[in-house]
């Protein structure tokens, strides 16, 4: 049986080792026979060195030599720096390619760099190209034959992928055991196996590939990071196992100021948020301090009448997750500052942090962006928030926007805390008023029919007594 393919392996080094099977397996040697004849054709007297060829792209997973060679072929020509796809839906690749596009719009560094590396135009087509030629072919099309062939082509990344999805960790260790350049080996959007294995939230997998030596400062083309995939899913342990292995806290994704930090705060992961600060806050701005509910930082970075300092402001190009959000541009205008930072404050739960921001001359019912601060507390459960909220003058039934451009168009906070089954919030609402007959604009759904929608039983009982 042959180890790994050797990195940097050529198609003249393959052809050798497989004549130098053939010549051994005629020599007499029972073990080259015995691998050369699970594999040839039984009907021929001897064997060939087409077998020999057979023998070795099988044992190394490829189910023909013609795929091997092809393999080899693409590694030889664009190096350590070749992404591998690994899943087999052509769609797939059409939303990565939109993705980038997204984050070269959006003015991220590698992104940016990718098109001007293919000297590509930044629109869709061009977003293709780039992506079909960061995988080793020149077109578009090329890029979709070969992921209609993947599943059964054997590749080494792709099988890894499917080992890291089906959670599979005796298969993911034999696999980089095997090939142990796997661990450094870039996917699709320079998505690595550690950036996988975080995004299942199994701290086995990432284990597995950290004790191989995958990176955990390693980005892929969203500047994107495993800290951040960590903070975005919200696992304290696995923030905790990569801080212990260096991961870097100060990494910006997607825009300027986009730190593992911030991704926890964007979402409302506390706990991962109040970890990631231990490290340190980066960024040190008002929307950070908000969301964590530091009321001393508040305090140095806005004056008495509310006036956000310069560093209050700095660092907020990052404004979104990923590409379903819509594309938006903020600004540095005071109160659009105050406003966010209320948001993020109501996100976190941190009621003091908005107390303070209102009485600093925050908007209550400002949409700054996708989501007003009471809609913010309803989506993530922080009933105490809504209630603050509320007392300092909140409009129960403000509409608004929330999440994609699909998503929440007229929305209230009723709407998202019947779709996250936040029945504390919700009960806190109708107090305060929330009408739960109030429509939104896109789907035409009451709360309770968008508690319905997403299985929320508890909540759409209580929207309907």
């Amino acid at each position: 049986m042959n180890s790994g393919i050797p990195a940097f392996a050529n198609v003249e080094q393959l052809r050798k080792r497989a004549k130098d099977l053939l010549r051994a397996s005629r020599s007499g040697d029972a073990a080259a026979l015995a691998r050369i004849t699970a594999h040839r054709r039984q009907d021929r007297p001897q064997p060939l060195l087409s077998d020999a060829q057979l023998t070795l792209a099988r044992e190394y997973g490829f189910p023909s030599w013609a795929q091997l060679r092809s393999y080899v072929e693409r590694l030889a020509e664009h190096g350590p720096g070749l992404e591998h796809a690994y899943r087999d839906d052509p769609g797939y690749y059409e939303e990565r390619a939109d993705g980038l596009l997204a984050s070269a719009e959006d003015g991220t560094p590698s992104a940016v760099a990718a098109f001007d590396r293919a000297r590509a135009p930044v629109d869709r087509n061009g977003a293709r190209l780039v992506l079909a030629r960061q995988h080793g072919f020149r077109s578009w099309a090329g890029l979709r034959g070969h992921v209609r062939g993947l599943i059964a082509g054997g590749e080494p990344f792709a099988r890894a992928y499917r080992a890291v999805e089906a959670q599979d960790v005796a298969g993911l260790g034999a696999l980089v055991g095997r090939f142990p350049e796997l661990v450094h080996a870039r996917g699709t959007n320079g998505n690595d196996l550690l950036g996988m294995a975080t995004a299942t939230c199994d701290e086995r997998l990432v284990q597995v590939l950290l004790d191989r030596g995958a990176d955990p400062a390693r980005a892929n083309a969203h500047d994107w990071t495993a800290l951040h995939q960590t903070a975005y899913s919200g696992q304290p342990h696995l923030a905790r196992l990569l801080l212990a292995t260096g991961a870097p806290i100060d990494v910006s994704a997607r825009g300027d100021g986009g730190t593992p930090l911030v991704i926890a705060l964007f979402w409302g992961h506390t706990e991962v948020a109040e970890l990631l600060a231990t490290a340190g806050v980066v960024p040190a701005n008002l929307r950070a301090a908000a969301g964590l509910g530091r009321l001393d930082l508040l305090g140095e970075l806005l004056a008495p009448d509310g006036t956000p300092t310069r560093e209050a402001g700095a660092h907020r190009g990052f404004y979104r997750p990923h590409s379903g959000f819509p594309a938006w541009r903020p600004s540095d205008e005071p109160k659009e500052i105050r406003n966010e930072a209320l948001t993020w404050a109501a996100r976190n739960g941190r009621v003091e942090a908005v107390e303070l921001l209102v009485r600093h001359g925050a908007d209550v019912d400002a949409d700054v962006y996708r989501g007003t601060a009471l809609t913010w507390a309803a989506a993530c459960g922080q009933a105490l928030a809504a209630q603050g909220l509320l007392a300092l003058g909140a409009d129960p039934n403000r509409r608004g926007t929330f999440g994609g451009p699909g998503h929440g168009e007229g929305v209230t906070a009723l709407h998202l805390a019947a779709q996250h089954g936040s029945v504390g919030v919700i009960e806190v609402l109708l107090r305060a008023g929330a009408d739960p007959s109030i429509r939104d604009n896109l789907h035409g759904g009451d709360a309770a029919s968008w508690a319905e929608e997403f299985g929320q039983q508890a909540a759409r009982e209580l929207l309907n007594t």
